[in-house]
């Protein structure tokens, strides 16, 4: 009898057992803490506005996330971590167009992955708006007025970017396609103040910057925005060159979600709305807004075909000023 209730004993153990596996393992995601990996260092734009949309997706997600800075190689380091990190969806990356776009059309030879096959995109998060500035005491007053200058007068007109093979660089290039017009470039590429006190000390009469720089010195009366890329809700008098008639929107820089391609179906249904609502957050746009970006959600197949463009545009433009052959 004491054998036979051992035995009974026994089975419903291992019955137990066996059925408490599945449900640990059925256990809805997210059940434990997410690494974010932001590939520039903390204080970086990306970083800032990261913390800013992680602590918006704790809220929505009810799970911890844990920020992983990893800077290097154009940001190529931190991206490629993910890239061969699990596909589970407890690794994922906030990035930006320079690792996906840029790197790939100017340096291939860096980009230890391929960003559109590797990589699974959850959505597009804000915008780093580019404005083309002058001097306040300039003659020009509007972008038609200095292009018409500069066609008159080819390569009179010295234009500062963030260096060669940068965005703006690559924003300049397009200017001067679309319009026909021919500057002088002058890359600086040791930061931002350094383009600001370019401007600021005639060294070049046009800069093209990110707009958060330029903004505080429009706003003292020094500087004069002509054209932005894209649309800045806060200056609407400010016009982007398609709506100036021309064809083509010029390249600028965006800050988005991916994960590594594979992800289980099931963990991206989670993730996708999960960063939609972050991003769309008013709390959230106040911040980034203050920041001189702005948010601007984009879904997982927007931001595929934004990339996409984005990447054909700058390879052509690599090639054509030789960056590539």
């Amino acid at each position: 009898m004491k054998r036979y209730i051992f035995v009974i004993g026994l089975f419903l153990i291992v019955y137990g057992l066996s059925i408490g596996v599945p449900t640990i393992q059925a256990q809805p995601y997210p059940n434990r803490p997410i690494q974010v990996i932001i590939p520039l260092a903390p204080g970086s734009a990306l970083d800032i506005t990261g913390r800013f949309l992680v602590e918006e997706l704790k809220k929505i997600l009810g799970t911890q996330l844990i920020v992983i800075n990893k800077p290097g190689a154009s940001m190529t380091l931190g991206t490629d971590a993910v890239v061969r990190s699990k596909k589970d969806g407890y690794t994922i990356a906030y990035t930006g167009a320079s690792s996906i776009v840029y790197t790939l059309a100017t340096n291939p030879e860096i980009v230890p992955y391929d960003p559109f096959k590797d990589l699974e995109p959850l959505g597009l998060a804000c915008f780093l708006p580019y404005v083309i500035a002058v001097q306040e005491s300039s003659p020009w007053k509007t972008f038609s007025e200095l292009i018409d200058y500069a066609k008159k007068n080819p390569g009179k007109l010295r234009v500062s970017t963030a260096g060669i093979g940068n965005t703006t660089h690559f924003a300049l290039e397009m200017i001067q396609s679309l319009t026909g017009a021919e500057f002088t470039h002058v890359p600086y590429s040791g930061g931002g103040d350094f383009l600001v006190g370019a401007l600021l000390g005639g060294h070049v009469e046009v800069i093209i910057h990110i707009a958060s720089i330029v903004i505080p010195h429009v706003e003292a009366g020094k500087f004069r925005m002509l054209l932005v890329t894209p649309k800045m809700p806060e200056f609407p008098n400010v016009p982007t060159i398609t709506e100036l008639g021309y064809k083509q929107d010029l390249v600028t820089s965006w800050l988005a979600f991916y994960a590594p391609a594979g992800m289980p179906k099931e963990v991206k249904r989670v993730l996708v709305p999960a960063i939609e609502n972050a991003v769309k957050s008013p709390e959230l746009k106040r911040k980034i807004s203050k920041l001189g970006f702005f948010s601007d959600y984009r879904s997982p197949s927007e931001l595929k075909k934004l990339s996409i463009e984005d990447y054909e545009t700058a390879l052509a433009i690599a090639v054509k000023i030789g960056l590539r052959k």
